[in-house]
């Protein structure tokens, strides 16, 4: 949360130059949550002309709340932990493939390009992402920017420890995002809230916005034995909704495939999203065991990866208000 006018004194937890380098790196693009003024960062904290303080946590994060996120659920630390889990078993690879090498296209032949992921979880598709867009256009990986933004802090924390020097931020996309207009070559937003106002607002005139939303069929198997809940059949005209002011459509592709899972995939997938607000990790487990016993099931990966541009004629800062 904010301070104003607060002073920080050496610490034993403060973040390391290593830690902090992330935020280091793109704090040119950030702005205040408070006032949308500069920011600028030392070794504690992130700070704006007007005297509001952000600290910079130990883990190398930074909160950006603003005060105004009210009662939103953000994933647990025991959801980031799935999440991860599924990925390490590589569920979900071809999507965290296809998200990278899109991305790329349009940040590769850039001087400096901003990937910024909106609801990033742990920095799985951010980290491919700014990988192929530093591979495509011959670079460093240090050339290419990389912002994840999720609500929750235990996601921030894992962006932050990652292998690469990410900008791991806590803010909520619903609130507006912590960035300065027309300066985003690429933005992210997989399985995640969409405020298409903002992502028009922060990218630049040439950037794209990279959307994954899942299909009708998205891990059908367990929808039933699992209690999962399900894709809401109107999402699709919703994103077309939300996008017609703001942005127009590049193309869309859909990916599905088939993966072979144990019993611990199953769980996982169902611990790491929404419906595990809604039941018990014990009974998770039970019904996972129950589904898939000591084998493998296969369960369907189905999603849809719709590309945008912003709009032409769209004069620069000229923005929709948050709805």
């Amino acid at each position: 949360m904010p301070h104003e006018g607060s002073s920080h004194e050496a610490r034993a937890d403060t973040p390391t130059p290593h830690r902090a380098h992330g935020l280091n790196s793109t704090v040119e693009i950030l702005r205040c949550p408070v006032c949308a003024g500069p920011l600028s960062v030392d070794a504690t904290s992130l700070r704006c002309p007007a005297a509001h303080s952000f600290d910079i946590a130990r883990q190398g994060y930074v909160s950006l709340l603003d005060g105004r996120s009210g009662a939103l659920r953000a994933d647990t630390a025991a959801m980031v932990a799935a999440r991860a889990r599924v990925h390490d078993a590589g569920f979900f690879g071809a999507v965290v493939d296809s998200v990278a090498r899109r991305a790329a296209e349009f940040a590769s032949g850039l001087a400096r390009p901003v990937i910024l992921d909106a609801g990033a979880g742990g920095g799985h598709y951010l980290r491919a992402a700014v990988d192929a867009g530093a591979a495509a256009g011959g670079v460093e990986r240090s050339s290419v920017a990389g912002i994840g933004i999720d609500l929750s802090k235990y996601c921030a924390r894992a962006i932050a420890r990652g292998p690469h020097s990410l900008a791991a931020i806590v803010a909520d996309v619903w609130r507006g995002l912590p960035v300065v207009d027309d300066a985003v070559s690429v933005v992210l937003s997989v399985f995640a809230p969409r405020n298409a106002p903002e992502f028009a607002r922060v990218l630049a005139p040439d950037g794209a916005l990279i959307i994954v939303s899942p299909g009708p069929d998205h891990l059908a198997e367990l929808i039933e034995p699992m209690g999962m809940l399900r894709v809401d059949s109107a999402k699709s005209a919703r994103l077309h909704a939300a996008l017609d002011d703001g942005f127009e459509l590049v193309d869309e592709s859909p990916l599905r495939y088939t993966a072979s899972v144990d019993a611990a995939t199953v769980g996982d997938l169902v611990a790491m999203g929404p419906s595990a607000f809604h039941s018990e990790e014990a009974d998770i487990r039970s019904r996972a065991d129950a589904f898939a016993g000591t084998g493998r099931v296969p369960v369907t990966v189905s999603v849809v990866m719709t590309t945008c541009r912003p709009a032409r004629g769209r004069h620069p800062g000229q923005r929709r208000t948050d709805s």
